[in-house]
């Protein structure tokens, strides 16, 4: 165990000083890891932690230190989000304009403005949530309509996921259009916001070449953590 704590120690060292040099947020996937686990890495010096499930969320924010940074990564389904808003620091995805629509009520519940991602579907697998093209225009187009009326909750940037294949080339060209479509999305929809930063991609197995496709934000679990 110390051994291996060792490895994970060396591990976040050298993605923290590779993503601090590239302007890269490293964002630590601790889902079924224990408070001591996450603890570990937090007294490194890593606040920013995702979670994929809601109860498993709140039972580790109650019980670990207050400032840090939660971001749900998972499929959030609208009558979980109550329990989060009081502390979210940032979802990575909202899927659907009714999804939004809650966020929003719930943080001005918190009197809180929730930072959110919209999550993109560019991979091939049927499993994966997320917008495609036409659905993404849609809801921008109908967010822009209403925004008056969502003033708590803000639109950061894009998240998406490549497809687990084998092809590199595959991931790559999935990963260009997650960035192509981040930047459009900026520029038509967000051009003098300064909260629309992330373009959030990649994990353990393809964070390389997200950055190289310019993720600046990656979500790393098993190179830290070990093998689920």
């Amino acid at each position: 165990l110390v051994f291996l704590s060792m490895i994970n120690e060396a591990i976040w060292r050298q993605l923290q000083e590779e993503f601090t040099r590239k302007d890269v947020q490293l964002v630590a996937v601790s889902k079924t890891k224990t408070e001591a686990e996450i603890l570990q890495l937090y007294n490194l010096g890593q606040r920013h932690f995702g979670e994929n499930y809601v109860q498993e969320l709140i039972d580790k924010q109650q019980h670990l230190p207050i400032d840090i940074k939660w971001h749900f990564i998972g499929h959030l389904q609208s009558n979980k989000v109550k329990y989060i808003a009081p502390f979210i620091h940032l979802i990575h995805a909202i899927d659907n304009f009714n999804l939004l629509k809650e966020v929003n009520k719930q943080a001005l519940k918190n009197d809180r403005v929730i930072d959110v991602l919209l999550q993109m579907h560019v991979a091939t697998e049927e499993t994966k949530f997320g917008l495609d093209d036409k659905e993404l225009t849609e809801l921008l187009d109908i967010y822009t309509t209403q925004k008056n009326n969502l003033k708590n909750i803000r639109i950061c940037g894009i998240m998406g996921m490549a497809t687990n294949t084998e092809d590199l080339n595959q991931v790559r060209a999935e990963f260009s259009k997650i960035y192509a479509t981040y930047k459009t999305v900026g520029q038509t929809y967000f051009p003098n916001e300064e909260f629309y930063k992330h373009c959030s991609m990649g994990m353990s197995g393809d964070y390389e070449i997200a950055i190289e496709e310019g993720s600046n934000m990656v979500r790393i679990g098993s190179l830290l953590f070990g093998t689920r």
